[in-house]
């Protein structure tokens, strides 16, 4: 029980780790960074809920229509609404870096919860896999959603555009992730090693880019 408890939140925290220690101005406070990821953490249930009642009543069922619906769109919309009705206006909140440690540490604490239960169901044989697969792109998706995030609290003329952006590039990346395991079954790590490879690429590259603004603009 230890171990498999140990193995579900390993990944998530070393990610964690990594994406916070990359704050090159300022590190944000332990308890800030935790209250988000219990956010993050008590996303899963209404989330699972509200998938399991779409599947019952058999609505948005084919491949596509779950990938970026019910899983793309339903998960991401609520990491960013939990990130712009609570952490967006926190004040603790100071600079663009900020954005993608709040969206990394919501986004991990719903992957961890998620992760955890998934282990507990088919064994600790997948532990890996799943810190390669699904917790590592959650831990993208938040990165690319606090960049935006960030970016549109500071010194953004186009604000509202920029929030658009934070929601709907992780739907879109999200979608594309399950897309290629519905639809791939046999050989989906061909084509899913490929995608990550990209995907941490641009998440990296956001990263720089927040640290860049961070040095012009912070509060």
């Amino acid at each position: 029980m230890i171990t498999l408890i140990s193995a579900g939140l390993a990944p998530a925290f070393a990610l964690l780790s990594f994406f916070y220690l990359r704050d090159e101005y300022e590190l944000e406070p332990i308890f800030a960074i935790f209250r988000t990821f219990i956010y993050g953490a008590l996303l899963v249930f209404p989330i699972m809920f509200i998938q399991f009642a779409f599947t019952e009543e058999n609505i948005l069922q084919s491949d596509f229509l779950k990938s970026y619906i019910i899983y793309g769109t339903f998960e991401e919309f609520f990491k960013w609404f939990i990130f712009l009705f609570t952490t967006y206006k926190y004040s603790k909140f100071s600079n663009v870096y900020d954005g993608i440690v709040y969206g990394v540490s919501i986004s991990l604490g719903f992957a961890t919860v998620e992760n955890l239960l998934y282990l507990f169901a088919h064994g600790i044989e997948y532990a890996i896999t799943r810190a390669l697969f699904p917790v590592s792109s959650h831990a993208i998706f938040g990165v690319i959603m606090g960049y935006y995030m960030g970016r549109a609290k500071f010194k953004s003329k186009k604000s509202g555009y920029h929030l658009f952006i934070a929601l709907i590039i992780p739907v879109f990346l999200h979608g594309t992730y399950d897309f290629i395991l519905v639809t791939v079954t046999r050989s989906w790590v061909y084509w899913l090693i490929p995608f990550m490879t990209i995907l941490w690429l641009y998440g990296l590259r956001k990263v720089k880019k927040a640290n860049e603004y961070t040095k012009l603009y912070t509060i």
